[in-house]
């Protein structure tokens, strides 16, 4: 274990050059949700080179990459996940790779998820003679934007050839210095759902109310009875948020429209807690509409469930962290109300879900999602060189057994 902990550390130093070489390629030319076509070919190509077998335009622009290892026992099934897509913020840091793409950026880290999982698949590869069992790479499209790529890839038969007992997905953290990684087990980030009402009534005259149904009045009781909801009709020992940032009401100061627009969201750390909500929030809001003589019109399109690391799996997984990285660079991230497509994978198979350091140390940089955020390179070498060492060493020295509860056997042996 230590022989292959110490040659992994040396070949990922020398493979950084080309991990960082394919992260400032993605970086340079970010592609949106659904769009990822020349990531994608990227990807494909780096496949090809390597020797790798293959699967694309699984769900869109997915890949499903496959590594069988060459010793003789029947060891596990590992697959591991990265997205490759970017989203819609202009770009303003300063680089020599900066998004050339108008209005689109690398602003998630999508971009060293990627490479990152490349340069495992890379490392993985080359020790094909130290692991049996099998390796399958995910590289996944439509992340960022609702009905999910993991969705989309697993209803198009993702692992309907080779099921994995147990998945991982890592995620840029900029709360946390580079070289460093976090772990949390149980729901560790909530559900979310799009809410869209739309009220209608006979608009008019605000000077004669009389005469009219108040859409306006009618919307904001909505947005103020939903929140009742919240604090009223759900266990209280369940986190949730339903928070409204769309409230469209296109009149005048005079002018009382026919129709106002609602856009919110709902989290949820609950699956059964969600569903009540789903079913609670059209009933409220018509009800509440009609009292002021209005009706309306909600659209809960399907959502993302909440993400679930198994406990038995993530501590595994996190004592390998522990020993390629030492204890001193293992921690825990807090739970919280954001929300991942990794969630549609928890629901069906074990899963650890970590976050990997990427910040500077001693320097501050944009958060997730802003258009100043950024990596520091050396976080590359943790995010690939563990993946390496857990997708090789998994069927080692950790004991991994089939989880409680779980009845499937995997079928790529």
């Amino acid at each position: 274990m230590a022989n292959l902990q110490a040659s992994i550390r040396r070949e990922v130093e020398e493979l950084f050059p080309e991990i960082e070489r394919h992260y400032r390629y993605l970086h340079r030319h970010p592609e949106l949700s659904y769009r990822e076509e020349n990531t994608s070919r990227y990807v494909v190509e780096f496949l090809e080179t390597e020797g790798i077998p293959y699967r694309k335009n699984i769900g869109g622009y997915g890949i499903l990459a496959s590594i069988r290892g060459e010793k003789p026992d029947n060891g596990k099934t590992i697959a591991f996940v990265a997205d490759m897509d970017a989203l819609p913020v202009h770009e303003k840091n300063d680089l020599p790779f900066k998004s050339q793409t108008e209005g689109v950026m690398h602003a998630c880290g999508h971009d060293s998820h990627t490479a990152s999982l490349m340069g495992a698949a890379k490392l993985i590869n080359r020790h094909r003679a130290d692991f049996g069992g099998r390796v399958l790479l995910v590289f996944q499209p439509g992340e960022e934007k609702s009905p999910g790529g993991a969705d989309l890839m697993l209803k198009d038969g993702l692992f309907d050839e080779c099921r994995p007992d147990f998945i991982v997905k890592q995620h840029a953290y900029i709360d946390l210095p580079a070289g460093k990684v976090a772990f949390q087990t149980g729901t560790v980030m909530a559900s979310a759902d799009e809410v869209h009402i739309v009220v209608r009534g006979q608009g008019g005259h605000g000077a004669l109310p009389h005469e009219l149904n108040d859409t306006v009045l009618a919307a904001s009781n909505i947005v103020v009875a939903m929140q009742q909801i919240v604090s009223r009709r759900r266990n209280p020992f369940n986190p949730m948020t339903l928070s409204f940032g769309k409230f469209i009401a296109d009149g005048a100061t005079n002018v009382i429209p026919d129709e106002v627009t609602l856009a919110g969201s709902l989290r949820c750390m609950n699956e059964a807690e969600r569903r009540k909500m789903l079913l609670l929030i059209p009933q409220i809001a018509r009800s509440t509409a009609e009292a002021y003589g209005c009706t309306c019109d909600v659209d809960l399109p399907d959502g993302y469930p909440c993400t679930v690391s198994d406990e038995e799996i993530t501590e595994r997984v996190r004592e390998m962290a522990a020993d390629f990285l030492g204890e001193a660079c293992v921690s825990e991230y807090p739970a919280r109300m954001t929300a991942e497509d990794f969630g549609f994978y928890t629901q069906l198979y074990p899963c650890c879900f970590y976050r990997f350091g990427v910040s500077p140390e001693g320097k501050t940089t944009g958060k997730l999602h802003s258009s100043t955020f950024l990596i520091d390179e050396e976080a590359l070498k943790t995010a690939a060189g563990l993946f390496a060492y857990i997708g090789i060493e998994a069927n080692g020295n950790y004991g991994f057994r089939q989880p409680t509860g779980t009845t499937y056997t995997p079928s790529c042996r």
